[in-house]
């Protein structure tokens, strides 16, 4: 059955629904070996980045596996990494239903789910029970009633409970979909935030005699002034890495015209590739290597691929993408960046 015939039936289904039965899929497929089989040949194109060795530098970004479910599922298709959450310390449901829209036209989705997970303790748990032993990043953010003057807190108790599992962590401050939440990515919000999570990672590097690298997620709706002032507070506070970009509350081109189109919420895939990317080339030309680039938003094909790499990132990750094209767009990718033109950035401070 070819990736288009599936995918029809799927977006038969409500897209959460379908979320819920492709991840069960990619489980079994794993189990019986199809998911090799859709990957095919992944050459290694092996990059040290944050001082971690990632077999090659396509990963999964955060929103897919929340709660650390399919690890090893979803590793088989070929990723060199896969990140997993957001999490939070408690369980939250998330936001009323309907919260997840697809606008097929565009290949794009829209979502406002809002954090919804079963809590960092059972994500812990998860990945204390996987096999897979790869290059595993965890996306960590605050309960949807925590005061924003109090999110150090909750992003802490993330930190020491996933700590011992991750291979990097990532900060998210820019999903759109927790009341608040963007404000941690500027000024003396965001110098507090760093500053705890900093020492914290210090404490916790002394404790398990292992550095595990911090990445913070930013938005992709800043102004240029406000990218640069944030990318200085990232180095200032010696941060490893910055995550280029989260979703947008933008609407570019055609899509607010679009079934769906004005739903609230994030906006991800094919319309924030030009929004991203420049994102990516302004922290770039700006950060000249201090820093490692995540290079995140639209990217459904090795030449988009590429271009994140040209503009500056050292890594990239997907995510509705897949939806759209299918799981064999993996593969896809990492054959795309196999050659001359993989080299990209080795990036980020190495403890």
């Amino acid at each position: 059955m070819t990736y288009r015939l599936l995918r029809r039936l799927l977006f038969k289904l409500d897209a959460e629904r379908a979320h819920a039965v492709a991840l069960h899929a990619l489980r079994a497929g794993r189990l019986i070996g199809a998911n090799a089989l859709v990957a095919g040949d992944t050459p290694g194109t092996e990059r040290r980045v944050m001082g971690v060795r990632f077999p090659n530098p396509v990963g999964l970004a955060a929103g897919l596996d929340k709660n650390g479910d399919a690890v090893e599922a979803l590793a088989s298709l070929g990723f060199g990494f896969v990140e997993v959450g957001t999490v939070t310390p408690r369980p939250q449901s998330g936001n009323p239903r309907p919260r997840l829209f697809r606008l097929p036209e565009d290949e794009a989705l829209i979502n406002r789910l809002g954090f919804n997970n079963k809590g960092v303790d059972y994500l812990a748990r998860q990945l204390e029970r996987t096999r897979f032993r790869g290059v595993v990043g965890v996306n960590i953010g605050k309960n949807r009633d925590t005061p924003v003057e109090r999110a150090l807190d909750d992003y802490v108790a993330c930190m020491g409970r996933v700590y011992p599992h991750a291979s990097y962590i990532t900060v998210n401050v820019s999903s759109p979909n927790t009341p608040g939440l963007r404000e941690l990515q500027h000024g003396s919000l965001l110098d507090d935030l760093l500053s705890g999570l900093k020492a914290e990672q210090q404490r916790l590097s002394a404790a398990h005699e292992r550095y595990v690298p911090l990445v913070v997620k930013i938005a992709p709706d800043m102004s240029d002034e406000q990218l640069l002032a944030t990318a200085d507070a990232l180095i200032r506070h010696g941060v490893d890495g910055v995550a280029a970009t989260n979703t947008t509350l933008e609407r570019p081109g055609t899509t607010a015209a679009r079934v769906h189109g004005q739903e609230t919420g994030g906006l991800s895939g094919r319309p924030l590739m030009e929004r991203s990317t420049e994102i990516v080339r302004t922290l770039g030309e700006h950060l000249q290597g201090r820093l490692a680039i995540i290079g995140i938003g639209g990217i459904a094909s090795g030449q988009d691929a590429v271009r994140k790499v040209d503009a500056g990132a050292s890594l990239v990750q997907l995510y509705t993408g897949l939806i759209y094209r299918g799981p064999g767009l993996v593969g896809e990718i990492v054959r795309h960046m196999h050659g001359p033109q993989s080299d990209g950035p080795v990036a980020g401070p190495v403890p």
